[in-house]
């Protein structure tokens, strides 16, 4: 039964009759062209009151990072005023901007976060 089903669903798309051979060069040449999501990256920027140490747990925390990777990161942030923590797609970035912000506030801390184009 589902063979018919899909058989005829096919012959309605390719405008043959059932039971014919679809043509799949044509269904593919008729089928959209889809791109990949825009990336954004999620920043965080340096501060004089954050700690190192408090930095470091966001980042293994919300960005699943090694204890190595978040170290470097937050040396980046550090010395350079920013780093990137990750890149999401643009509904992902947004909401680990609102964690990490809130994390920070809800521990006193002025960590502030950022999402822009990767």
């Amino acid at each position: 039964m589902a063979g018919r089903c899909a058989e005829s669903v096919l012959a309605q798309f390719s405008g043959s009759k059932p039971g014919a051979t679809p043509d799949f060069a044509e269904i593919e040449a008729e089928r959209p062209e889809l791109k990949e999501p825009p990336q954004y990256a999620v920043v965080l920027h340096n501060d004089d009151y954050t700690t190192m140490e408090f930095v470091v747990e966001v980042l293994q925390k919300y960005f699943r990072r090694t204890h190595e990777e978040a170290t470097e990161i937050t040396l980046r942030v550090h010395h350079e005023g920013r780093g990137v923590a990750g890149i999401y797609g643009f509904e992902i970035a947004e909401t680990k901007v609102a964690q990490v912000m809130e994390y920070a506030k809800a521990h006193e801390y002025p960590l502030k976060a950022s999402c822009e184009p990767a």
